[in-house]
């Protein structure tokens, strides 16, 4: 990557970046696929490059399977998965294919997605539990992908791994993110020690974009409006196609470019009798972008993956059993309108209501 702009200069790295990130045993990038989690790994690489310690990085993806942003095809060009863009960046931050991993969650020997454990549960990611979406499906994941790496560190060197875990969390995203702080030890034991950083925390959303294009880095094509057209007039956000914690105008874009998922949710969140989000349903989404003036998704994905379809009947087969969580009052079944009900089942998501105080 060439630096076009001085402003946008990776060189500039502070003294103490540099110090960090030569102490370490293991320095792990996460890489998404979005903006954010590849300007952290670029400072964080060019750390490692002034502190000798290149051969230390690792960059891993967190994959949620089809409920992250697929490829897709558009006037024969194929624009690459979230997934694919991570091994992509990985590539060009000059990592080694064999120190890039990309991780799925699996169980008896198949994949276990998070919309089935959120079917099974009967629950999502906001109602008060830990983020189990961010939390057992991709900081446990990782970790666990370096339990033997840690173990096999101390053996050999009676000392426990130092790790570095790189993130691309920024202040600008929300108030916790604002919170958070951006140099923090999460875990000291026997076989590691791992402090998180966030490089990029202090940096803003119109300067990770101009980066972005000034150096030349491929994004994703569901930032765009249309897949190619690089003007960062799509989704905001790379995570989850529908992540309950978007913005409406987001989840508007989801719900028209995956039609097919949008529908699964809808059947989860009907099933269960818990909306999808405590401000409203997917069901009301759906029905507000097919409205006009809704935002236009640019590309409307069929979604027919063998992964897709597998998805679905590990969803629809969580659904034939009772939820492990008892539903709580003015939740479960008949509490929610079905999908496809009419406009009369939406008129909550456009009171402004809080759907947990409405129901």
């Amino acid at each position: 990557m060439s630096a076009q702009l001085d402003l946008f200069a990776t060189g500039s790295t502070a003294p103490d970046a540099v110090e960090l990130v030569a102490r370490q045993d293991f320095t792990i990038l996460n890489l998404s696929g979005g903006k954010d989690g590849l300007r952290a790994a670029v400072k964080a690489r060019d750390s490692a490059r002034q502190a000798g310690t290149e051969d230390r990085l690792w960059t891993v993806h967190a994959s949620l399977g089809p409920m992250e942003w697929p490829s897709c095809t558009v006037d024969g060009v194929r624009y690459p998965s979230v997934g694919e863009l991570a091994a992509e960046h990985s590539r060009l931050l000059g990592v080694p294919p064999e120190r890039h991993l990309e991780l799925r969650r699996h169980r008896s020997g198949a994949p276990y997605d998070l919309l089935t454990f959120v079917a099974e549960r009967g629950d999502w990611p906001w109602l008060g539990r830990a983020r189990f979406c961010t939390g057992d499906w991709k900081t446990k994941l990782i970790f666990g992908a370096f339990s033997q790496a840690a173990r096999d560190f101390k053996k050999a060197r009676g000392r426990p791994a130092r790790m570095l875990n790189v993130l691309g969390i920024r202040a600008d995203e929300s108030r916790d993110r604002r919170n958070r702080p951006a140099l923090h030890r999460t875990t000291d034991n026997s076989h590691r020690v791992v402090d998180e950083w966030l490089p990029a925390h202090a940096e803003s959303t119109a300067f990770v974009k101009a980066w972005t294009d000034a150096e030349g880095w491929p994004h994703h094509w569901a930032y765009d409006s249309v897949p190619g057209a690089g003007d960062w007039a799509g989704n905001s956000r790379c995570s989850c196609s529908a992540c309950v914690f978007s913005n409406r105008r987001d989840l508007l874009l989801a719900v028209a470019r995956r039609p097919r998922l949008a529908a699964l949710y809808a059947e989860v969140e009907y099933r269960r009798g818990v909306p999808f989000n405590p401000n409203t349903t997917i069901t009301a989404l759906i029905q507000e972008a097919a409205r006009p003036g809704a935002p236009d998704p640019g590309v409307v994905l069929d979604d027919d993956t063998a992964d897709f379809e597998a998805l679905e009947r590990s969803v629809r087969a969580a659904l034939m059993r009772p939820p492990k969580r008892a539903p709580r009052p003015g939740q479960g079944p008949g509490t929610l309108p079905m999908p496809g009900a009419g406009c009369e089942g939406c008129s909550l998501a456009n009171t402004g209501t809080p759907l947990q105080e409405a129901l």
